[in-house]
């Protein structure tokens, strides 16, 4: 199905509104019209030069079709006149037909970003289209939040909710003697989008990215993409409960991982390059409690099947494959009046250890979270420091809103990066930036 789906679902759902309102009774009290409209300029420290001059606008309608049943529509349009975060049009092989923004024309494109049906069977809730599941609540790193694959346009310093990407899956939560089982089918064939060569956060970091043998071109290269609706399909379920003060989740997925393996094969010609997407058990749970003015909490889980890129030409493909047991522990402190400070510590373990990895068996990164309140919470300052303690390197952002009006934002902000170029955060020195911007709600 071509890129001409989401704006025929679009219309679909516009004339089902539409009839809806032609033949109800009180449509005007069961309809509810919202949306946000942001704009954002982003200059580069280094350069001088402009990052990005975008708008957004995401326009939202809610229906109660019945006293149980309630439609959710959410379409996303963005604009970017200097297009250095996606430049020019996007081949999008990473996304499944229905999940593909439309291209309108240059610098602008739309989107169906979430369409969704909430109803009730009996005790079971159930939403039934395309939509966002999170699991876990890590500033800025993830464990167990792997149910919607991410967009990297701007690397991670955009806010979760607006890099996930959605998907259409049917999402079950069944109360089940005290606790709660959800379950989730996704036959969405939608995994993470990875920036072209020439975009402003193109990785380069040797732990994400092959280095070819010198003096050899690339040939060729190659994507495979699963495809098929039903044997492709990711399915997950977690089990939550509340007991003695903690909140506990057990969580399981059986999916193919987001980001593409990529495999090199060596000839006297040149490098041939393939990409594919590789399936993976993840086995994990969160906890949490309060402890007057603290907070604990945490989540881990292990991934059955993870690849690793390896330093040695002579490897067959330059891959080497195991096992990741990940962990985030936090604690988070409320006890100031208009404070709230949050520390973190994440670790990834490659287990069992696979010899001539690029990254270290055991990495290690460290966050700082600080906020604070002015002005009966008129105003709210943020400061998020990310270190990884492998590679030296890390990532520091601040951020300062003021709410001029109860519908109306205005944003500064600046997102840091630094220290080894080789590292995840330190790849992107040269994009430091400072940025503002306006937020109206409607």
């Amino acid at each position: 199905m071509s890129q001409t789906s989401a704006p025929l679902l679009l219309a679909i759902f516009v004339c089902l509104l539409s009839g809806t309102q032609a033949n109800a009774k009180g449509f005007a009290d069961r309809v509810e019209f919202s949306g946000l409209f942001e704009t954002e300029l982003a200059v580069e420290t280094s350069s001088g030069k402009t990052q990005k001059a975008e708008f957004v606008l995401t326009p939202e309608i809610g229906l109660d079709l019945t006293a149980a049943t309630r439609l959710t529509l959410i379409t996303r349009f963005r604009g970017d006149i200097v297009d250095n975060l996606e430049p020019g049009t996007p081949a999008q092989h990473n996304r499944s037909s229905l999940s593909k923004q439309l291209e309108l024309e240059n610098h602008l494109s739309g989107e169906l970003r979430e369409a969704y049906i909430d109803t009730e069977i009996g005790k079971t809730f159930l939403r039934l289209g395309k939509q966002q599941v999170v699991w876990g609540q890590a500033d800025g790193l993830k464990v167990l939040d792997v149910i919607n694959p991410q967009s990297f346009r701007e690397f991670i310093l955009d806010n979760f909710d607006e890099s996930r990407i959605p998907l259409w899956m049917i999402n079950a939560e069944i109360p089940v003697a005290g606790a709660f089982l959800q379950l989730l089918w996704i036959p969405d064939q939608t995994y993470d989008d990875i920036p072209e060569t020439e975009a402003a956060f193109a990785f380069t970091s040797p732990q994400i990215i092959p280095e070819p043998p010198t003096g050899l071109p690339i040939i060729s290269s190659t994507f495979d993409k699963p495809n098929r609706l039903f044997a492709d399909s990711d399915v997950a379920a977690k089990l939550t409960w509340f007991i003695n003060g903690w909140d506990l989740s057990l969580n399981y997925v059986y999916h193919y991982s987001d980001r593409p393996v990529v495999r090199r094969k060596t000839s006297p010609t040149g490098i041939s390059i393939e990409q594919s997407y590789e399936r993976t058990h993840l086995l994990g749970g969160t906890f949490s409690n309060v402890f007057g003015d603290l907070t604990l909490r945490g989540e881990l889980g292990y991934s059955s099947d993870r690849f690793y890129l390896v330093d040695t030409l002579a490897d067959a493909d330059g891959l080497t494959h195991s096992g990741e047991f990940s962990y985030v522990l936090g604690l988070d402190y409320q006890g100031w009046t208009d404070w709230f400070i949050s520390t973190q510590i994440f670790q990834s373990v490659v287990t069992p250890s696979a010899l001539g990895m690029i990254r270290d068996e055991v990495d290690t990164t460290v966050t700082l979270l600080v906020q604070r309140d002015f002005l009966n919470e008129s105003i709210q300052a943020e400061t998020l420091l990310i270190q990884n303690l492998n590679q030296g390197d890390g990532l520091l952002q601040a951020s300062l809103e003021y709410e001029w009006r109860t519908n109306i934002r205005l944003k500064l902000g600046a997102d840091i990066f630094y220290g080894n170029p080789e590292g995840l955060f330190g790849q992107f020195r040269q994009q430091d930036r400072i940025s503002m911007g306006i937020e109206i709600g409607y």
